[in-house]
């Protein structure tokens, strides 16, 4: 009789770590989904603002039409990318887009001396700063995601419930995660 109320104790024991681990997952993949769903919002906001920038650019710069509708293209290919990796391609054209923007607004200095034109510039470095934030953040949340899905006895609940790996928001150019070389010689 002792023997069944400890099979009973250890079953019992067994479905609640189960249910504690299942639960853990759904927790873990929610704060995946949220962390990208910030993201989104910030690029959404970056998407939103861009042709503000370009309206504003327009007037002053008449012989960059080139430069205006590639930021123009850039934008709907990111805002049409669906997966996680097919936003950080296309968002990462957008931003070689921008860059190139802003160095031909180098020279126009009536255009960088325009109100409109800074508040939009000054609104789009701020959310750079936010998108910066949301993505370290997301990527936090995949690591911690990804790591229980790998790990026992977690693994087990997350095969048995077809849970995958999040895909993290990296850069693709390795030469953007090169260290910068300095030289003050």
């Amino acid at each position: 009789m002792i023997g069944l109320w400890i099979f009973i104790a250890v079953l019992v024991l067994l479905v609640f770590n189960m249910i504690s681990i299942y639960n853990g997952l759904i927790r873990l993949k929610n704060q995946v989904e949220n962390g990208w769903s910030q993201i989104d919002v910030q690029l959404k906001r970056r998407h939103d603002l861009i042709p503000n920038l370009v309206e504003t650019a327009k007037g002053y710069m008449k012989h960059e039409r080139g430069t205006l509708e590639g930021i123009t293209e850039a934008r709907s290919r990111a805002m049409g990318a669906g997966s996680v990796g097919e936003k950080a391609v296309a968002e990462k054209g957008l931003s070689s887009a921008m860059s190139k923007f802003f160095l031909v607004v180098e020279n126009y200095p009536d255009l960088k001396a325009n109100q409109n034109f800074l508040a939009v510039q000054e609104e789009l470095s701020s959310t750079e700063n936010k998108i910066a934030f949301a993505r370290q953040n997301y990527n936090d949340q995949v690591l911690f995601f990804n790591n229980k899905i790998e790990m026992f006895p977690s693994n087990i609940m997350a095969g048995m419930f077809n849970f995958s790996k999040a895909e993290f928001f990296e850069l693709e150019d390795a030469a953007e995660k090169e260290v910068p070389k300095v030289d003050f010689s």
